[in-house]
């Protein structure tokens, strides 16, 4: 069986080209990560990959990880500029089986793939077996889906848009951030404050704060990072109130759903930030919930530093189609 397994991104899609083969090993033929912008549609990011794999096998099933809502195999990217319908794709590109799952779905389906040397604790807490899972993370978005184990002990995995829930401040300076963001954006959800396309609006907001003029163009993480590490005293609390709103979402996490198998804490932005992530500023504010602090407290929360969790879980599904 040849499959074609991919997370797709706001900002990047990485790609895998698997062969299962019959005694039930698993050889991968080809792997790209690209710059999804750089492609109008899903169709011509697949049929780059496939030229570029230069192969002259013909895949039987291709299974996607999105990044946005699902609704019969049907989807509109929420950051990116494209509309994918399951049976269209199949037959655009001859593929026998498409199928699409939610992109946390697969980042879910990839922690049962993940070794002790791919995660760090961040709250170093005992994980009670058969245990409710999570995980979250900050991408481009902010994503969230939670695994629940079936009477045999696996578990199976579950989407959600919890990244798109309304935003709470936890003090006087995150209602005014919420007051600034309100104003550009009408609804502020969490991902308004904790992703990558958040990162320029923190900033601009504590150059505000500090009374100093931002540059003209937009900053992103890494640009942060590079400004906190010159000296910008803007940027540096930037990245600290990214720091404390990342820590609120993940105790916010904590007590939605009691993770006590762990809350995975996964993307790209923590372990560009791995230093500050295992800083104690992160677990106090996640662990700042009043009367049920006890509740974060006692929840195994860890850190995924593997960035193949998401085509890892999507290669995983992929098999697993029925």
């Amino acid at each position: 069986m040849e499959l074609i397994a991919g997370d797709i991104g706001g900002t990047k899609s990485w790609l895998a080209w698997m062969a299962g083969e019959t005694d039930g090993m698993q050889q991968l033929r080809f792997e790209q990560v690209y710059a999804s912008a750089a492609f109008a549609t899903a169709d011509d990011l697949i049929r780059q990959f496939i030229a570029d794999s230069r192969l002259t096998t013909v895949p039987d099933r291709l299974l996607l990880a999105l990044p946005g809502p699902l609704h019969a195999q049907h989807s509109t990217l929420t950051n990116l500029d494209w509309t994918l319908e399951a049976a269209d794709m199949a037959a655009s590109l001859g593929i026998a089986r498409v199928r699409f799952i939610n992109d946390f779905q697969a980042a879910a389906a990839g922690v049962a793939t993940l070794t002790a040397a791919d995660v760090v604790a961040l709250n170093p807490q005992s994980t009670e077996a058969g245990g409710v899972r999570a995980i979250t993370g900050a991408g481009t978005g902010l994503g969230l889906a939670f695994m629940l184990a079936d009477a045999g002990g696996r578990y199976r995995h579950y989407a959600s848009e919890g990244g798109h829930i309304d935003f709470a401040p936890a003090n006087a300076l995150q209602l005014r951030l919420l007051e600034r963001l309100r104003a550009a954006y009408g609804h502020v959800s969490w991902e308004r404050a904790v992703s990558g396309l958040a990162m320029n609006d923190l900033y601009r907001f504590c150059c505000a704060e500090k009374n100093t003029a931002p540059p003209d163009e937009p900053v992103d993480g890494a640009a942060l990072v590079a400004r906190a590490a010159a000296g910008d005293a803007a940027a540096e609390a930037a990245l600290d109130l990214f720091i404390d709103l990342y820590g609120s979402w993940v105790g916010n996490v904590a007590l939605l759903l009691q993770p006590r198998g762990g809350l995975y804490v996964a993307g790209g932005i923590a372990v560009h930030l791995q230093a500050r992530m295992q800083s104690p500023r992160f677990m106090a504010a996640a662990s700042d919930k009043g009367r049920m602090r006890g509740v974060v407290e006692r929840t195994p929360v860890l850190l995924v530093t593997n960035s193949r969790l998401g085509v890892q879980g999507a290669i995983a599904t992929g098999f697993a189609m029925s």
